[in-house]
Order: structure tokens, then C-alpha cells, then sequence
């Protein structure tokens, strides 16, 4: 059997000469460029939140004749208008974040870390914004047409602009979140913490936690939402257990 054996320079961090004082410092400084980098981002959202609205608005309005949103407070529209800005904001100046981040971590990583580091991170972003789109262009067209389905003679939609971002938003973001399930359980399997043979094992399980989060977690109580939740959440299971056979056999962490 094969020993996977790793060099000094691969197990050692490459910098371990700095102070406490001078970690805090370079975590001041790295904090300044990511506040920077946030009110720049928000002067740029403040001029893209209301086309958002409007295109958050548009699946629905694709599925009900006369689609408006309302508001039924003084403040509800503006405080959903900052809260879209606030999420524009932080999606722009994210590739700040992370980079900073990065380079704050990075020169306690070894080598090795150092080269799956921006790998995973590229993955993970892609996926997220995959995950994102799924839920906009796949999930909410039928989760609407089921949810706003109702006889005009009994009920027509009388929906708030904040209930009806809050929804759309946090569709998408679980969504999101669903996507990364694939890299999450490679990374566990690279860092030794599970492997396929025990993933494959609780299948059963998975399948109805996947169930059951989704209900948890996606922001209505309708059947057709929650199972567009829990279908790729299982689907990224299984995918999840084919990508951790294949970096299993050289963990990061020596077993």
C-alpha cells in the first residue's frame, strides 16, 4: 500500500514569525478594505434595488394577470428597498471579502492547503449563484402558480412588497445553500472527517433529513416548494458521495 508522505515545507505554515499586535493590525487593515469595499457596493446598489424589485417581481407577475405588490405600513417599502440594496451590497463587494480574507489566512496555510483553498472557493461561489438561478428560473414559477392559485370569485393576491421579497430572497438563499452540499461533503472527506462507504451507509437517513430540513427550512408550507428544496438537496447527497470517493484516498489530514 501506497504512504502518501508530505515535505516540510508542504506540512509547515509559511509565516509564523508575526505578533499578536501585529495579527491585529493586519486584521485592522484588512477589515478597513472590506468596509471600503462595502460602501462603495452599496452606492452602486442603491441605483439597482429597485430593477430588482422588479425583477424579483416578475415570476409572479408571469402568473397573475394585474400582478402588484402593496404596502400596508409608511415604512415598508423603503425598509424593503434597503434591505435589497443591503443584499446587492454585500453579493458586489463579496470577491473583496473573501480576497481579503484570504490573504489574512494565508500565511498561516501550508502549501497544500494553499492550493485547494482557491479552488474550493471559485466552486463555491459558482455553485452558490447556480443555486440561486435554479431557484429563480426553476423553483418559483410553479411554487407561485400553486401558492396564488385561487378562484377570483373567493380570493385574489393582496401580497405586501416585504412578504413577498422576504419569500423570494430566502427561496433563493436556501437554495444557494442547498447547492454547496456537494463541496461541503468533499471537503469533509478531504480533511478525513467522513468517506463515501459511510455516506453511502446513511442514504436512508439523508434522504429523510432532506425531507424534513426542506420543510424547515423554505419559507412557505406548500408540498411543491419544499420538495424542489429536497429534490436537489438529495441529488447533491449522492453527488456529494461520488466526489468524496474521489479525494478520499489522499486526505489534506493524514489519517
Amino acid at each position: 500500500m501506497a504512504v502518501t508522505t508530505q515535505t516540510p515545507s508542504q506540512e509547515q505554515p509559511e509565516d509564523r514569525g508575526l505578533t499578536i499586535l501585529e495579527h491585529l493590525q493586519e486584521l485592522r487593515k484588512r477589515m478597513m478594505i472590506c468596509a471600503g469595499a462595502l460602501v462603495l457596493a452599496l452606492v452602486g446598489a442603491a441605483f439597482l434595488a429597485n430593477p430588482t424589485l422588479r425583477w424579483l417581481k416578475a415570476p409572479a407577475e408571469n402568473r397573475v394577470e394585474n400582478f402588484e405588490l402593496v404596502f400596508t405600513q409608511p415604512l415598508e417599502y423603503w425598509t424593503t428597498f434597503f434591505q435589497v440594496m443591503l443584499l446587492l451590497a454585500v453579493t458586489f463587494a463579496m470577491p473583496v471579502f473573501v480576497w481579503q480574507a484570504l490573504a489574512f489566512v494565508g500565511p498561516g496555510l501550508t502549501k497544500n492547503e494553499k492550493r485547494w483553498a482557491f479552488p474550493i472557493v471559485l466552486g463555491a461561489s459558482f455553485m452558490f449563484v447556480a443555486g440561486c438561478a435554479f431557484a429563480y428560473y426553476i423553483e418559483m414559477p410553479p411554487a407561485l402558480n400553486f401558492l396564488l392559485d385561487a378562484p377570483d370569485d373567493i380570493a385574489s393576491p393582496f401580497i405586501t412588497v416585504k412578504s413577498y421579497v422576504s419569500f423570494a430572497t430566502r427561496l433563493m438563499l436556501v437554495t444557494g445553500l442547498v447547492f454547496e452540499l456537494p463541496l461541503l461533503v468533499m471537503g469533509l472527506a478531504k480533511i478525513g472527517v467522513v468517506n463515501s462507504k459511510m455516506l453511502w451507509h446513511w442514504w436512508r437517513f439523508a434522504i429523510i433529513g432532506s425531507v424534513i430540513l426542506a420543510a424547515i427550512v423554505t419559507p412557505s408550507i406548500d408540498p411543491i416548494t419544499q420538495m424542489m428544496v429536497a429534490g436537489p438537496m438529495i441529488f447533491f447527497y449522492f453527488l456529494g458521495i461520488g466526489l468524496a470517493k474521489l479525494v478520499e484516498k489522499n486526505p489534506i489530514i493524514p489519517r
